[in-house]
């Protein structure tokens, strides 16, 4: 039996079938993580949750996602950048400690927030092509938030964990040997690649897994955890736009 949700404005969309979720997010630009984005893809992982046993998480052709709406942060609103930054890291950090695997089909470049969900997944794969991946705040001015700098700690190789510090961004090969990606598969093949392997993930017992997951990514989860609960708040932003605001 195959379900269908297009309640979310198209954008996000939702289909499960037997054990498999499938959720894909195509704006049909850039898939810039707006508020709308972030919501409609929390309200996909409730449903897979209920209906499944595995999820894919995919993009559209050439980008998995650009990152999040840069014009928040350009408006200045500490309240607007709170309510931003608090979806994308609450679903960061529900991904990364999700009951079921995810595995993400990284369709193209993928830049905050969009890297956030390839390290918190369970599996990635990528397309093996001209593409861009990584943490690149630094490049942009922007402070690499402490719960996303704790995923990389996580689950990148250290040396490449560190280079964060620039706002590198890697090619996909790269990024394959830096913990971002899994496998590499040819642009063609990258849906199917990605169910494959949901279902090798679905075919494991669900409570073993789930446990087992929770016991590997404790002490992680616990210090994300922390870190969205400490730094992302209404006054902490307000404190930074004052600093920057000074320092102009």
């Amino acid at each position: 039996m195959t379900t269908k949700d297009a309640t979310m404005a198209e954008i996000v969309t939702y289909e499960s079938s037997g054990e498999i979720a499938r959720i894909g997010i195509d704006d049909g630009k850039h898939n810039v993580m707006t508020d709308h984005v972030l919501a409609s893809l929390h309200q996909a992982l409730d449903q897979a949750e209920q209906q499944a046993r595995a999820v894919v998480l995919s993009g559209r052709e050439g980008i998995f996602s650009a990152g999040f709406d840069l014009q928040v942060f350009a408006r200045g609103d500490p309240e607007e950048i709170y309510a931003t930054m608090r979806l994308g890291a609450e679903l960061a950090f529900r991904v990364f400690s999700f009951p079921l695997p995810v595995v993400v089909a990284c369709t193209g470049h993928a830049y905050p927030m969009g890297a956030f969900l390839l390290m918190a997944s369970d599996y990635s794969q990528g397309v093996d092509s001209a593409f861009r991946i990584g943490l690149n705040e630094v490049a942009i001015g922007i402070a690499v938030p402490v719960f996303a700098v704790e995923l990389a700690r996580a689950t990148l190789a250290p040396n490449y964990a560190d280079r964060i510090l620039t706002g590198d961004l890697l090619d996909p090969r790269e990024a394959l040997a830096a913990g971002y990606l899994d496998r590499l598969v040819r642009e063609g093949v990258i849906h199917t690649a990605a169910e494959t392997k949901a279902r090798e993930f679905a075919a494991l017992a669900p409570a073993a897994y789930r446990l087992t997951k929770s016991r590997v990514r404790a002490a992680a989860a616990d210090r994300i955890r922390q870190a969205i609960d400490v730094e992302i708040t209404v006054d902490n932003y307000r404190r930074l736009l004052a600093l920057r605001d000074e320092t102009r």
